[in-house]
C-alpha cells in the first residue's frame, strides 16, 4: 500500500490510493468540491485515460508512478504556473536520491536522461465555489517501463538498471515536494525555487529547438527568468517563451 513520507504527513498532506481511474488529475480536481479537500495526493496503479500536455495521451501500464496532487487556492492565480517548477524540482531531487545523478529537467518540467524522457508533469486548474482556484499537479514517472513516444525517446528506471518500487519513489517524492512547497510560500519564495531548479536543469548554452504555435525556433537555452519563462538565445537576441515544447539538439544529447 502506498503511503506518504513522514514529512508530508506531518505537514498535513493526505493520500487517496486506487487500483484504476480514468485520470488522477481529473479525480484530484473533482475532490476539490468536497469540504476541506486540499493538499491531497491521488495515486492509481493504472489510468484508463491518462493525460499529458497539449491533450496527449499518457500511457499508464502497471508498475509506473501515476500521482496527482490537489492544491486549493495555493497562491495568486498569476503564480500558479510556477508550481510546475516546484514539482519538477521535487521529482529531480527524488530521482537523484535513488542514485540517478544524470537526470535533469528540460523546460518546462520534463525529466530527461541522455535526451530520453523519464518523467513528465501536467498542471490543470479549475475554479470552484467562491471563485477559489484549484490546481492538480499530475506527475508520471517511468519506473518499470517506458512508452513509445510520438516525438522523442522515453526511458524507465528499470532500463537504467535501477530497481525501485513506485511506492518507495512516491514516499520520497511526497517529502521533497513538501520541502519545496513550504519554501515556495504562495509564490513569495520563487527566487529560491528558481535557483534550485536551475541547478537541476539543462546546462545553459545547450542547443535546443522550441516548438511554438508560430513554428520552430532554434537557439541555446539560457535558463528561466523570474516568471519561469524560457530564455532562448536565438542568434544574439534573447526570446522569452511562455509555452512550448523543447527538443534537445542531437549535438547536446550525448
Amino acid at each position: 500500500m502506498p503511503r506518504l513520507g513522514d514529512d508530508a504527513g506531518a505537514a498535513g498532506f493526505s493520500l487517496v490510493t486506487l487500483e484504476t481511474v480514468d485520470s488522477t488529475n481529473r479525480l484530484a480536481l473533482d475532490l476539490a468540491e468536497q469540504a476541506g479537500a486540499n493538499k491531497t495526493w491521488v495515486i492509481s496503479q493504472t489510468q484508463r485515460a491518462g493525460r499529458g500536455r497539449h491533450g496527449r495521451n499518457w500511457a499508464s501500464p502497471p508498475g509506473n508512478l501515476y500521482a496527482s496532487l490537489l492544491l486549493v487556492a495555493p497562491c495568486a492565480p498569476a503564480d500558479a504556473p510556477k508550481l510546475g517548477f516546484v514539482a519538477g524540482l521535487a521529482v529531480a531531487e527524488t530521482l537523484r536520491s535513488i542514485g540517478l545523478t544524470d537526470a535533469c529537467i528540460k523546460w518546462p518540467n520534463d525529466i530527461v536522461v541522455g535526451g530520453a524522457k523519464l518523467a513528465g508533469l501536467l498542471l490543470e486548474g479549475r475554479l470552484i465555489k467562491s471563485n477559489r482556484q484549484t490546481i492538480a499537479i499530475g506527475i508520471g514517472i517511468n519506473v518499470v517501463s517506458a512508452p513509445v513516444l510520438a516525438e522523442g525517446r522515453a526511458v524507465s528506471l528499470a532500463d537504467l538498471g535501477l530497481t525501485f518500487d513506485r511506492r518507495d519513489v512516491f514516499r520520497r517524492l511526497s517529502n521533497r515536494f513538501t520541502h519545496w512547497y513550504t519554501i515556495f510560500d504562495r509564490g513569495a519564495g520563487f527566487a529560491d525555487i528558481r535557483r534550485a531548479w536551475s541547478e537541476h536543469a539543462l546546462a545553459e548554452g545547450t542547443a535546443i529547438t522550441v516548438k511554438l504555435p508560430s513554428g520552430m525556433r532554434e537557439g541555446r537555452f539560457l535558463g528561466i527568468d523570474e516568471h519561469g519563462r524560457l530564455q532562448l538565445d536565438a542568434g544574439g537576441s534573447v526570446t522569452l517563451v511562455d509555452a512550448g515544447d523543447v527538443f534537445v539538439s542531437e549535438e547536446d544529447n550525448g
